[in-house]
């Protein structure tokens, strides 16, 4: 099943580094939160992806045309020729698809502009290429599978701590309470789509905004509610957790890590 990866922004939050690389190329550890992405979907199985690129495309591109295995795998390295055998292996059997979709181009548009790579798919998937998770994706796609909708989210709680406020009219306040307590559910940025996505998107629409207000009309959108681990990387902070994580080992959302044996 093919993915959809959206690269192409420059994420502003995260000036200290966006200024140098696109947003996913903003490293957790030693490799970009844009490879964690793609091993989460390469563990479930996915590994032809199409990455939609903008803001310093050329980045993203070199890093993959000189992407050493030697540098995040285990190896062995004997004899007089200095023969590298590598223990494990990233990417061998990926297939990847650059693909320019403009420098300030939408995600809905980004989409659009890949529609040839994934129109003759019965499923494809799709993700904004900077959040993680550790949701079952086989699970999901099985489920959705079965359905007859178009387009399907994964449904999650807010990370960030803040409290929703209820007033009246008069500014008197009636409820005050912590997110966490609160069923508010956020967009998780992890799709599965359905080709007939397209025929709700028009010219210049961002994708969650009139095209899936038109899916929601005609009853053709699913919410996965998922309370698992889920993290975006907006933020310097957000950067900064996800690698104190990725330090103690065992990432939650390194699936393919779980049971030693990917």
């Amino acid at each position: 099943m093919k993915v959809v990866l959206f690269c192409g922004g420059q994420g502003l939050r995260l000036r200290e580094f966006s200024e140098a690389v696109p947003k996913p190329m903003v490293p957790i550890g030693t490799r970009p939160i844009l490879w964690h992405n793609m091993r989460y979907f390469a563990h479930f199985g996915h590994r032809d992806f199409v990455l939609c690129l903008g803001y310093k495309a050329e980045v993203i591109k070199e890093y993959f045309l000189r992407y050493d295995e030697t540098l995040s795998n285990d190896f062995v390295l004997e004899g007089p020729a200095r023969s590298v055998n590598l223990l494990s292996s990233d990417l061998d059997d990926w297939r990847i698809t650059f693909a320019s979709t403009g420098l300030n181009t939408n995600i809905g548009q980004r989409l659009v502009a890949v529609k040839k790579f994934v129109a003759d798919e019965p499923l494809f998937l799709a993700n904004y290429g900077d959040n993680l998770t550790d949701a079952p994706l086989d699970a999901l796609i099985r489920d959705f599978e079965q359905r007859t909708e178009v387009a399907a989210f994964l449904s999650v709680r807010p990370t960030y701590t803040f409290h929703i406020v209820k007033s009246e009219s008069d500014g008197v306040v009636t409820d005050i309470e912590h997110v966490y307590d609160s069923d508010i559910r956020i967009n998780g940025g992890f799709f599965i789509l359905r080709p007939q996505v397209f025929d709700y998107i028009r010219e210049g629409e961002e994708l969650v905004e009139e095209p899936f207000r038109r899916l929601i009309e005609a009853h053709q959108l699913v919410a996965y509610r998922y309370d698992g681990f889920w993290a975006p990387m907006d933020t310097l902070k957000d950067k900064h957790s996800l690698e104190a994580l990725e330090a103690a080992g065992r990432p939650p959302w390194a699936v393919w890590q779980r049971n030693g044996t990917d």
